[in-house]
């Protein structure tokens, strides 16, 4: 397909198409060679499909028979069933200004918008639906779950072009707002770095009602930092600025304490909430980690 028919077909600017595609090109591999398979093992269709009847063999269900067919035969036959494979998959994706961090080549939130990228294009080869929440402080932009790789086009321009109203991070706010546009059993990932408070019981009932996955962004130097001196740091959501000394032995050793206790905390609030998690950060290859949680996942439903 030509820029100009791909343009016309989807309603992306050129320019914006060009972005689009180098992300589906990137993760192409990673989603034909990997998730085609494991995503399909690891998620579960929502109901079941009648299929067809067959004759009532000793064992069968009884509550499966077909009695029309039985009547209309003299011989008892049964329903048989196949697993409804399709599936709503709801991306629901932090855009707050802290995701404009990155220590490497690339920042949170873009690493962020190829990890949806995988999920969408695995969701739509199992002819699955994709739906958006783009949240900040605010609920920034919805897409309501559609099939079709021209959807997933549209999703990926959201996520790369949305500029958002909102600097802050308002998870509970988000999941509640899930709640309320996404009424049947879904699988959701909720991509963000968490840096944000009072989500845990909206996390928890998301839990509940939906298959749902963490995907925790982060960055090496919101672990670590190197010892070079003098440095001003600002909070990129709140504006605070703070210079400090790396180099100073009390500073260094607070600072590893806040990290270790932050650490701790987070994990035992995706404990209590009962969430899958997965750990992506951006110093480290992110389909290593996504390939290690699918296939695990795929293990303990197995």
């Amino acid at each position: 397909m030509s820029a100009e028919a791909a343009t016309r077909a989807t309603g992306i600017p050129r320019e914006v198409l060009k972005q689009v595609r180098r992300v589906e090109i990137a993760t192409r591999g990673l989603v034909s060679e990997v998730f085609s398979g494991e995503y399909h093992s690891v998620f579960k269709g929502r109901g079941m499909n009648f299929a067809e009847v067959r004759e009532y063999d000793y064992g069968d269900d009884i509550r499966n028979i077909d009695w029309n067919v039985t009547a209309r035969t003299g011989a008892p036959f049964v329903k048989v069933f196949d697993e409804e494979r399709e599936l709503t998959v709801m991306l629901v994706v932090d855009v707050s200004a802290s995701g404009d961090f990155g220590s490497r080549e690339r920042m949170k939130g873009e690493v962020a918008v190829e990890i949806c990228a995988v999920l969408a294009f695995s969701a739509i080869t199992n002819n699955d639906k994709v739906g958006l929440i783009i949240f900040s402080d605010r609920i920034e932009k919805f897409v309501p779950p559609r099939k079709g790789r021209q959807h997933v086009l549209r999703v990926l321009r959201e996520l790369l072009y949305l500029k958002p109203e909102g600097r802050g991070t308002d998870i509970g706010g988000a999941l509640e707002y899930l709640a309320k546009v996404v009424r049947r059993r879904a699988v959701v990932f909720v991509v963000s770095d968490f840096l944000a408070d009072s989500y845990e019981r909206p996390l928890t009932v998301a839990g509940r009602r939906h298959d749902t996955i963490v995907v925790h962004m982060g960055d090496e130097r919101e672990r670590e930092f190197p010892p070079i001196g003098f440095l001003e740091l600002e909070d990129a959501e709140t504006g605070e600025r703070l210079t400090v000394d790396v180099t100073d032995p009390a500073f260094r050793a607070a600072f590893e304490r806040d990290v270790t206790t932050s650490a701790d905390a987070l994990d035992r609030r995706f404990r209590q909430t009962g969430v899958d998690v997965i750990r992506i950060s951006t110093d480290s290859p992110y389909a290593d980690r996504l390939m290690r949680f699918f296939r695990q996942r795929a293990r303990r439903f197995r």
